[in-house]
């Protein structure tokens, strides 16, 4: 969040003779825009990041066991609801994934170790969600415009840049630290669910899933992949008594 602290006056001019620098202008015309990028803007953007991404983490070609399991479970997702989506699994420790606006899907090895098939489609079904519901989009915005209040500092010194390649990773960050409501995690909970059925797919291993992060954390679902996903073991609950209502039905 971008604060201005206005003590005198003579205070406001001086900001105001400032603003006038171009740096200024360019960097506040950026965070005017960041409210209302275009979907081609934020489609070019995502793709930016996980470009970047993708040449700073060990990828599992297929080939490899991680790469292709991942291929076998996402046969057939590859278009979620016109929503064009790739895969890729990250060789790293970390119990994670997530998806981007453009529809990139990256898994962390990590995951893969302690989950199943079946929790592992129901992560990826979760995280699409968040793509279609509009999430990830918001959650771009939110990081691009920590990005050009930064900017606008650093206009004053002239070093500023608008997302130029030595600011991507910072951008990147941004993303990843940024926490989704728990109105979101529910609505994407929801969503993904819906997805594993309407593909025929095992909908009960996102009980297992969230009971597996919580049962990692030891407290509840806080930690790893379950500190963006708070609640696990309440959310385990839920995923259960859909998976009930829709085993009543068949």
């Amino acid at each position: 969040m971008l604060t201005l602290f206005f003590v005198s006056t003579g205070a406001q001019a001086q900001f105001g003779k400032k603003l006038l620098k171009k740096g200024n202008i360019d960097a506040a015309k950026k965070v005017t825009k960041a409210a209302t990028l275009s979907d081609s803007d934020m489609a070019a953007l995502s793709l930016q990041s996980v470009q970047w991404m993708d040449e700073n983490n060990p990828i599992a070609e297929v080939g490899t066991s991680y790469g292709d399991r991942l291929a076998k479970l996402v046969d057939g997702l590859e278009n979620e609801d016109g929503l064009q989506l790739n895969f890729k699994v990250y060789e790293v420790v970390d119990v994670n994934a997530f998806a981007t606006p453009d529809g990139s899907v990256r898994v962390m090895a990590g995951l893969m170790d302690i989950m199943t098939d079946a929790e592992l489609l129901s992560v990826i079904g979760h995280e699409i969600g968040h793509v279609k519901l509009g999430h990830s989009k918001k959650r771009y915005q939110s990081a691009y415009t920590i990005s050009a209040a930064k900017d606008v500092a650093m206009a004053n010194t002239g070093a500023g840049k608008v997302l130029a390649d030595d600011q991507i990773g910072g951008f990147v960050e941004n993303v990843l630290n940024a926490q989704f409501s728990q109105s979101n995690e529910s609505a994407s909970d929801e969503y993904g669910f819906k997805l594993l059925v309407a593909h025929g797919l095992d909908y009960h291993g996102m009980e297992g899933a969230f009971q597996k992060l919580a049962d990692l954390s030891g407290d509840g679902g806080k930690g790893a992949l379950t500190s963006s996903h708070p609640g696990s073991a309440k959310r385990a609950t839920r995923a259960k008594e859909w998976a009930d209502k829709e085993d009543a039905k068949n």
